[in-house]
């Protein structure tokens, strides 16, 4: 694909959505895909290599959250990956505080590249397992939203993610079609950590039949210090 068609089908598929992005963030864009076609010739960043579906599946997925956050949020970004959602979120708004959360450092690696190329500011990339950044004084319930994007069944994600965020905050949680299987009996999960559900709301992404779906949970009590377990035990015992 050439330059002006990328930008130009990026621009198009942000405007479906809602977003009229400009000059610069396009071009911010198209060297994040060309950093992360570059990149994944060398590690494993992600399965998708065709540019249409890095700009829906990627860009496109990571900015339909974009409406739930006021510009000048405190975010983090837990299992980042590649930095989805929480660099595209960036570009499109760069009054947002954001920390990128992995627990790869050849990802961090590759995120910290991204923000240099991207000139980005406020925007951090941090080395570390959730399950133990999350006893940290800095970290713990210091943000104002957490999100994260199909990391781990909803048990166990909200044990990474309730952490985090302060009382009257909240997480967003990006999941594909399943999400209503995967949030039975959720209660106890819940009522244990602090939170409770505000919506569920489904989307589709712009001229496909991929579905979405966007849980979004209030944070009302502080979580307990014990919380989240160590490694492993949330994927192996969840809540």
């Amino acid at each position: 694909m050439e330059k002006i068609e990328f930008l130009r089908h990026v621009k198009q598929k942000a405007q479906e959505i809602g977003y009229n992005l400009q000059e610069e963030q396009l071009e911010q864009f198209f060297t994040y895909k060309e950093l992360l076609i570059e990149w994944n010739k060398k590690m494993n960043l992600t399965a998708i290599e065709q540019e249409e579906d890095i700009i829906t599946k990627h860009f496109i997925d990571s900015l339909s959250i974009a409406s739930y956050i006021p510009d000048t949020t405190k975010i983090i970004d837990i299992g980042t990956g590649a930095g989805f959602p929480g660099i595209p979120l960036k570009i499109l708004k760069k009054d947002l505080s954001i920390t990128l959360l992995d627990s790869l450092n050849k990802r961090i690696t590759f995120l910290e590249e991204v923000i240099r190329n991207l000139s980005l500011e406020n925007i951090q990339a941090v080395h570390a397992r959730a399950e133990e950044l999350a006893h940290k004084e800095e970290y713990r319930e210091q943000y104002d939203i957490a999100v994260s994007r199909a990391v781990a069944p909803m048990h166990t994600l909200l044990e990474y993610m309730l952490p985090y965020v302060k009382i009257g905050g909240k997480c967003i949680c990006m999941k594909g079609p399943n999400l209503q299987e995967e949030s039975k009996d959720l209660q106890n999960c819940l009522e244990t950590l602090g939170g409770k559900i505000e919506k569920i709301e489904e989307l589709v992404l712009p001229e496909t039949e991929i579905k979405r779906n966007i849980m979004l949970i209030k944070k009302e009590n502080k979580t307990p210090k014990k919380y989240p377990r160590n490694p492993g035990m949330p994927s192996k015992k969840p809540l």
